[in-house]
């Protein structure tokens, strides 16, 4: 429900003095390849050990129809209702650096008027740069570092950032939305996208949490250990390796995959003036999740 000032928001205590915190957005509910960027906004949550300043009003921008809150239900006893909706965080890192976060499921609608309200708090909170997170399958092998893009308003950020940079039309998460809000107000904005190998995109892939809470941590100036997803990413990258090795045509299809990351990272072609030809995302997807699957019910 609103405050008693009608705002779409409630508080709790009040607005605290930061020193210029930096706001990291993952809302649930658009693009999140193998769940990559809820587990590094996780990842935050916890190592900066975040508590709830705001919670935003369930009934202005929740549709429970679609998104239903969870009753708990205990020995026949409707014990409460538990009503998801978005939240602004406020945590430290190592360091002692204020950082906020902008976490839970994007809005069901008002998606113009919770932009307007996050950035009108950003302002009041001292806010100085805003950065989501995502992550989307992308053609590259599992055997190379996880590739980086990014979406901003301004042109000097992206040039700054040196990330991939794509040119399509595509429908919108409320991340991008906050960017062009953020930026009105003279705020900062940009979202960091990881690039998940397609064929994994399912499962797991702690490699792409490690470069994002990285990649977050270096723009924002924040210290927050990612050892735990190193050490996952290794274990995981070992499976890997050993189950594609198993079979030949695998072999042959993450070589391709290796020689054409490679040539784009490079800035040179092979010796060759033929291109490298590579399996679609469709043909190589199907075929090593199927050969995955059958791994698992093998073992």
């Amino acid at each position: 429900m609103r405050n008693p000032d009608g705002l779409p928001f409630t508080v709790n205590g009040q607005l605290p003095d930061l020193d210029a915190p930096t706001l990291i957005v993952m809302m649930s509910g658009w693009i999140d390849a193998s769940g990559a960027a809820t587990s590094a906004m996780e990842h935050f949550l916890s190592a900066t050990e975040a508590t709830t300043l705001i919670e935003f009003d369930s009934d202005t921008f929740m549709d429970y129809r679609a998104r239903r809150p969870i009753m708990e239900l205990r020995e026949g006893i409707n014990t409460r209702i538990v009503w998801t909706v978005p939240e602004i965080k406020m945590g430290v890192d190592s360091e002692g650096k204020d950082v906020l976060f902008l976490s839970g499921p994007e809005p069901d609608t008002s998606w113009k008027f919770f932009a307007d309200t996050v950035a009108a708090l950003a302002v009041q909170l001292g806010v100085e740069k805003m950065i989501g997170m995502g992550a989307y399958p992308f053609g590259a092998p599992h055997t190379r570092p996880v590739g980086l893009s990014a979406t901003t308003p301004v042109l000097a950020i992206a040039e700054r950032l040196s990330f991939a940079r794509n040119t399509l039309d595509a429908p919108a998460g409320m991340s991008a939305v906050l960017e062009h809000a953020m930026t009105e107000v003279g705020i900062e904005a940009m979202t960091m996208w990881a690039q998940i190998p397609h064929y994994v995109a399912t499962m797991a892939y702690p490699a792409a949490s490690a470069r994002l809470v990285d990649a977050v941590c270096l723009e924002a100036g924040l210290s927050v250990d990612t050892s735990q997803f190193r050490r996952e990413a290794g274990v995981q990258r070992e499976r890997l390796d050993g189950m594609v090795s198993n079979n030949p045509e695998h072999v042959e299809m993450l070589g391709k995959l290796e020689e054409a990351y490679d040539q784009a990272h490079a800035g040179s072609g092979p010796s060759s003036d033929e291109p490298v030809e590579i399996p679609s995302v469709d043909e190589l997807a199907a075929e090593v999740e199927q050969f995955l699957r059958d791994q698992e019910q093998g073992s």
